[in-house]
């Protein structure tokens, strides 16, 4: 018998493991007045220094006109205001004038030119923040519940994120050297050609990597979408430790089957102390199991899938020097922020408010920029669901910071309808390179249709979470909306339906393809009997998952 022939690995493991400091030239590309843009192995080096190079598409016609996407690198979303106004800054001098906090707790700036990427980088490094590891092969922004209005044990909570993003982070010189000191390192040198980083080995982790922290009863991060997940168990107030979640995941491709999402798998219970440790395992399964030939089946969730819970319980706690017991009892009821003034646990003011689409812009983004000025105590915190808190505010500011929202017009109660609330869209076009069809320019004129619609058949003020994404990657989280808007070609979106309000349940495609123009067609004989058929107070979703779905499985 012959021996099985040695996989293929993809292109991006071989420059991986070429360059394993991920240098690149990217240093000697910045310096060169000749180009505007990088090469494609620069591109993919890049991502694991927090920055995607795109174009801006909406110019095709006339020409590429390359521009890079900068994200940070923001552990639980928590910001000063000195950072928040470095960011405005940034925002305003080399971007397009907009901050687009993203649905993992940080901020995207769009519209740079390759000639202002290295002050980008580097004044957000000076603000005490990163870049680094903020995309790539390797484990992301690491999220943590925002709100502080449920339980104290929340800052313990917010502690452990911070320690998980530490100790996760990647060890190379090539990002201190290229966006710190401007340099290009030196490829040939044997400290630099043999660079092993001591966790992630030399070619890093086949696929991206998510973690993130929750408090139950509330799922504002959308634990179960994580390649890793810490679900707080707190007695009395008092965090006694993290039910371990293994396995979620939303990306998928059209057409492709062995693509699809996934929630992941809550496979037992282990003490706080032992969190980094955790986290470790967990991510090294990813790196030794990880598929490195086929990069759309590359992510922990087929490794869990295919592998099994028992295969990561034992992993684990090998891994760990644990012994993981059973999960304790939590439960789950909703996604959503708080917004508006609330209490805080200490007694403190905080105020959630809205950004359509994560899209800080205009009035908005001047109100927050006095805020910060005027208000350098408070803190900035990022929500998963794309929205800004302003937190730690006291009795005195909180007259002093509804001042300034209302000169700029800014409202902080009924600042939106629930049902655009409730929604989120990723960007998308124009700057997105994987983007089919229109998301964040689209989705609020959909639910303004989807309102006027609902109020027709006798449903005005119903909630539903929507959300919407340019392509079925799904950086919004769509596969877990009631309503979602995949996008297939331009106007043109595969439509997926049932999913529950707390993130527990997947939704399921109803449409392969709806036409931007037969939205009202389509769903108003779905909302007329919803309208009819739904049992007292139940949602959409809910109706969907019990009813509707089960109809149309049956006829197809």
């Amino acid at each position: 018998m012959s021996a099985e022939a040695p996989v293929k690995l993809s292109h991006n493991e071989e420059i991986k493991a070429a360059i394993p400091t991920l240098a690149g030239t990217i240093a000697a590309t910045i310096a060169d007045p000749t180009t505007d843009h990088f090469s494609d192995d620069d591109n993919q080096f890049l991502k694991f220094h927090g920055s995607y190079q795109q174009d801006d598409r909406d110019l095709r016609k006339t020409g590429k006109k390359y521009i890079m996407m900068v994200r940070s690198r923001v552990p639980g979303g928590v910001m000063t205001a000195q950072q928040w106004r470095v960011f405005d800054d940034l925002a305003t001098t080399y971007g397009n004038h907009t901050l687009r906090a993203t649905t993992r707790q940080t901020i995207q700036f769009h519209g740079i030119v390759k000639s202002n990427l290295r002050p980008v980088i580097k004044a957000i490094n000076d603000a005490l923040l990163s870049t680094l590891a903020a995309c790539g092969d390797v484990n992301r922004n690491v999220l943590a519940p925002p709100t502080p209005a449920y339980t104290p044990a929340r800052e313990q909570i917010l502690a452990d994120c911070k320690k998980v993003a530490l100790a996760l982070a990647p060890q190379t010189e090539a990002y201190h050297a290229i966006w710190i000191d401007g340099e290009q390192l030196d490829l040939e040198k044997p400290e630099h050609k043999n660079f092993v980083d001591p966790l992630y080995g030399k070619t890093y982790l086949p696929r991206k990597f998510k973690i993130a922290f929750v408090i139950p009863p509330v799922n504002d991060v959308d634990i179960f979408t994580s390649c890793l997940g810490f679900i707080a168990v707190i007695e009395n107030d008092r965090l006694v430790g993290y039910n371990l979640s293994v396995g979620g995941g939303m990306g998928r491709s059209h057409g492709n089957e062995q693509t699809y999402p996934r929630l992941a798998d809550v496979i037992g219970f282990f003490p706080p102390e032992k969190v980094v440790d955790v986290a470790k395992a967990v991510l090294t399964i990813h790196r030794d199991f990880g598929d490195r030939a086929d990069r759309k089946h590359a992510r922990l969730k087929y490794v869990v899938a295919e592998r099994g819970v028992k295969f990561m319980q034992d992993e684990v706690n090998r891994r760990a020097g644990i012994t993981l017991t059973p999960a304790k009892p939590y439960q789950f009821i909703t996604t959503s922020d708080l917004l508006g003034w609330r209490k805080a646990v200490d007694g403190r003011h905080f105020l959630s408010l809205f950004v359509e689409s994560g899209r800080v812009k205009g009035a908005q983004k001047a109100a927050l920029r006095e805020v910060a000025d005027q208000f350098p105590k408070i803190e900035f915190r990022l929500t998963a669901n794309q929205n800004v808190i302003l937190a730690n505010v006291s009795d005195t500011d909180k007259a002093g910071i509804n001042a300034v929202l209302t000169a700029h017009g800014l409202k902080t109660e009924n600042q939106t309808t629930v049902m655009h609330a409730a929604a989120m869209a990723c960007p998308s076009l124009p700057t997105c390179g994987l983007g089919l069809a229109e998301s964040e320019r689209m989705l609020p004129g959909f639910l303004d249709r989807i309102e006027k619609l609902l109020a027709e058949v006798g449903l005005a003020g119903e909630e539903i979470i929507i959300r919407s994404t340019g392509c079925p990657n799904g950086c919004a989280r769509p596969y877990m909306a009631e309503i979602a808007f995949v996008g297939k070609a331009p106007g043109r979106y595969q439509v997926w339906l049932g999913g529950d309000v707390a993130g527990t349940r997947l939704n399921k495609v109803w449409k392969d393809v709806l036409k931007e123009a037969d939205l009202e067609t389509e769903f108003r004989p779905v909302f007329t009997r919803f309208a009819k058929e739904r049992k007292a107070g139940e949602r959409f979703g809910d109706w969907c998952s019990r009813i509707f779905l089960k109809e149309q499985s049956a006829t197809n």
